[in-house]
């Protein structure tokens, strides 16, 4: 499977040099991440003036490094084949895996990864994460998420999570779907394109919390002729309850009490940009 091309031809790739570009002076520098990749060692040999080692990088800019999302996708693509370790499992593809689908800017697309702060199990502290859920090929439920990790001594390090088969765990579009069948969250979303506005269903998310799922999507609206994007609505889903309120303080309180917030931060990404 080392060698075996994605569907672009794509066969080699790695997370081995982190460019970055004074925005003062337009200088940049290459620092390599990655000692160990053949080819950068190459590149290093013709060009030794141009790359320094990561140690060389000043704290407050390693304070940012973020796992790249197309190296992910990529990991994310195959690991939804190669995650089966029974052979006879894996050569009938028994347990194929898919990436969820989502309702954003109002058609379904296949859910892009996201980067969010979330407290891991077992771990002291919250962390960055780039993560993405998956769903068994043809079928709408959750059953498990791959996550990059990005902070310090783990940064790179993958983790997969998965949800016992016999459990069933909503996925993306079953939340979707009932999103869309909420008579209070659809008689508003409505009402707001029929005032004028482009109602805007951004990018949900699903945050694992304690023991729960959580799925969270925000609502902006923007105004026919033009402007930025409001964020006007949070909803947010947890089992069997949904909620739509101005935040997500207020929709979190609607499912669980005002006494019963879940204790652990969540942070989800900022709005979308808009084309």
């Amino acid at each position: 499977p080392y060698s075996e091309p994605l569907g672009s031809g794509l066969n080699y790739i790695r997370n081995s040099v982190k460019v970055v570009i004074d925005a003062y002076d337009g200088s940049v520098t290459f620092y390599i991440a990655d000692p160990e990749d053949a080819l950068i060692r190459t590149y290093q040999a013709i060009f030794p003036a141009l790359f320094v080692s990561a140690e060389q990088m000043p704290e407050y800019l390693r304070a940012h490094w973020r796992y790249p999302e197309d190296m992910f996708n990529i990991q994310a693509s195959v690991y939804q084949s190669y995650h089966m370790r029974d052979a006879r499992v894996f050569y009938n593809k028994e347990d194929l895996w898919a990436v969820p689908r989502e309702v954003y800017f109002g058609s379904e697309q296949p859910m892009e990864p996201y980067y969010i702060i979330m407290h891991l199990p077992d771990e002291e502290k919250e962390e960055f994460l780039l993560m993405l859920p998956f769903t068994p090929v043809n079928k709408n439920n959750t059953i498990g998420w791959l996550a990059a990790r990005c902070d310090g001594e783990n940064y790179g390090k993958l983790l997969a999570y998965l949800f016992p088969k016999e459990k069933l765990v909503y996925g993306p579009s079953q939340i979707e779907n009932r999103i869309g069948q909420d008579t209070v969250i659809t008689e508003q979303l409505a009402l707001w394109g029929r005032g004028g506005s482009r109602v805007i269903r951004g990018n949900l998310l699903l945050i694992p919390l304690g023991k729960s799922i959580l799925y969270v999507e925000p609502v902006f609206l923007q105004a026919e002729a033009g402007g930025l994007p409001e964020l006007k609505r949070v909803i947010v889903a947890a089992g069997e309850r949904i909620a739509m309120e101005p935040t997500l303080e207020e929709s979190m309180a609607a499912i669980f009490g005002a006494e019963e917030l879940p204790a652990e931060p969540v942070v989800p990404p900022p709005p979308p940009a808009v084309p």
